[in-house]
């Protein structure tokens, strides 16, 4: 099984990105009197996974999660990160007493630990992920920055992710690129072992 190798980050999380419309396309005003290596470096800049997490609601409880977990200067860092998302139908899936627990001050670590599950280091594209998982045979291990293991694999023609507790969570969509990675949906929140 092919295996990719990831850095475990200091804390890193997720935060996410539209799972409606995924046109991200933004207008901006050109200033001809700005130098041409400034311009570039703007463009260059574009949105961070938290930027496109913020602005669509349907990432509403993801960007609560990220603040109480104080990850949201991380995602908006270098990267790049590859974010599988839940969107807020995937937290209602939790159970609410254990998702409130987890958004106070005195679970943040648990909080944290299950947001950094959720992500892996590099841009890491669906054709990509699609072509790695034939590759290593029909499962492909990803290492995620808080150092626990996914298996992708595919099914009925869809990436299917499971988690350390055979939970499992279907990619519903693709490739949200972000200036420092990029954001696939998930239906479901996958858990880390322990």
């Amino acid at each position: 099984m092919k295996t990719i190798t990831l850095a475990l980050m200091s804390s890193a999380a997720l935060a996410l990105s539209a799972c409606g419309d995924t046109d991200t396309t933004v207008e901006t005003e050109t200033d001809t009197n700005m130098p041409a290596n400034e311009m570039a470096m703007e463009e260059e800049q574009g949105d961070t996974i938290v930027d496109l997490a913020s602005s669509n609601e349907n990432f509403s409880t993801l960007v609560s999660a990220v603040t109480t977990a104080e990850l949201a200067e991380t995602l908006s860092g270098e990267g790049p990160y590859t974010v599988f998302a839940p969107d807020n139908a995937a937290f209602e899936k939790l159970d609410s007493a254990t998702l409130e627990g987890l958004m106070t001050e005195e679970q943040r670590d648990q909080l944290t630990n299950i947001l950094t599950y959720h992500v892996v280091e590099g841009d890491l594209m669906a054709e990509g992920v699609l072509k790695q998982i034939e590759d290593a045979g029909g499962t492909l291990e990803l290492t995620t920055v808080g150092g626990g293991t996914l298996s992708a694999s595919v099914v009925d023609g869809n990436v299917v992710l499971t988690d350390a507790n055979g939970g499992t969570a279907t990619v519903t969509q693709t490739d949200l690129d972000a200036s420092n990675g990029v954001i696939h949906v998930i239906d479901t929140v996958l858990m880390p072992a322990g």
